[in-house]
């Protein structure tokens, strides 16, 4: 079958793609395909590795703990639907990073640690070098919560471009193996609150898109009798958290670029006072 140069080009291009991500099946500690936007690390106020366009202050704002309601409908959801866990550490990596916030620590895991050794101090088992006494917990000035408003996967779109470009058996296979690529879309909201008034401080929305390849490896599968398609979906399967943690990324880096330009609001008759600007009718 004869095809003009441009329209094999197009298809030579896709399946090269595609192959590309299907071929690597071995194992790579460290491998930038299996990183999210949240990577490196943190110790301190030395990072390492971290996202490049993480947005960074120059001065630390205050400590910070991660509230994440995992009764909420939004939490369920996920963890049934995809088997993912908390955002909690994802956020706190973030906080660290950008030298913005100092995390501490308000898990219920993470607390029962903590005080299972103020239980084994007062019980008498810890040494008297040990230094573990009371008033030593740091307050969190502000609390960070996290919701994920919305994530769905739709097509991809390539399918349809494709098929007018390349015809008969060809363009059915290139179609199919474009209609394997998904685009999932991600939406998160994070809001920061003032622990001590209980006030809003700031709102930020995160949004982001990823492309999943992993519906291509039952079109492989199919197509070449069952031959390479056996490894490819472990690879190839984008992880569903992936997107989400790119949306939080982005709803961090817009929280911070608002808190950056911060200023109170003021309330005329005082903050709380009950003499607002919105007044009902007095008896």
């Amino acid at each position: 079958m004869n095809l003009p140069f441009n329209k094999l080009l197009v298809f030579s291009g896709t399946l090269a793609v595609l192959l590309a991500a299907a071929g690597c099946s071995n194992m790579q500690m460290g491998h930038q395909g299996a990183k999210t936007e949240a990577t490196g690390s943190a110790a301190g106020s030395h990072t390492q590795g971290e996202n490049s366009r993480l947005e960074k202050c120059d001065q630390i704002i205050g400590t910070m703990m991660v509230i994440e309601d995992y009764s909420s409908d939004w939490y369920v959801y996920y963890h049934q639907q995809y088997k993912l866990g908390p955002t909690a550490p994802v956020l706190k990596l973030l906080a660290q990073q950008s030298n913005c916030f100092v995390v501490v620590e308000r898990s219920n895991r993470a607390m029962k640690g903590m005080m299972k050794e103020r239980s084994l101090r007062d019980s008498g088992e810890l040494r008297k070098s040990s230094n573990f006494h009371k008033g030593q917990m740091v307050s969190a000035d502000y609390s960070l919560s996290p919701t994920i408003t919305f994530s769905s996967r739709n097509s991809g779109g390539i399918a349809a471009g494709l098929s007018g470009l390349i015809p008969n058996s060809l363009g059915r296979t290139a179609v199919g193996l474009a209609g394997g690529v998904k685009a999932q879309d991600a939406s998160t909201l994070l809001t920061l609150i003032d622990n001590r008034s209980s006030v809003q401080l700031a709102a930020a929305e995160g949004s982001a898109r990823n492309f999943d390849f992993g519906a291509v490896s039952s079109i492989f599968h199919r197509s070449s009798g069952g031959a390479g398609g056996a490894g490819l979906g472990a690879y190839a399967n984008t992880p569903e958290g992936k997107v989400i943690v790119a949306a939080l990324t982005d709803a961090f880096n817009n929280m911070i670029r608002a808190v950056r330009n911060y200023e109170a609001q003021n309330v005329k008759g005082g903050l709380g006072t009950g003499r607002g600007g919105l007044q009902v009718q007095p008896e």
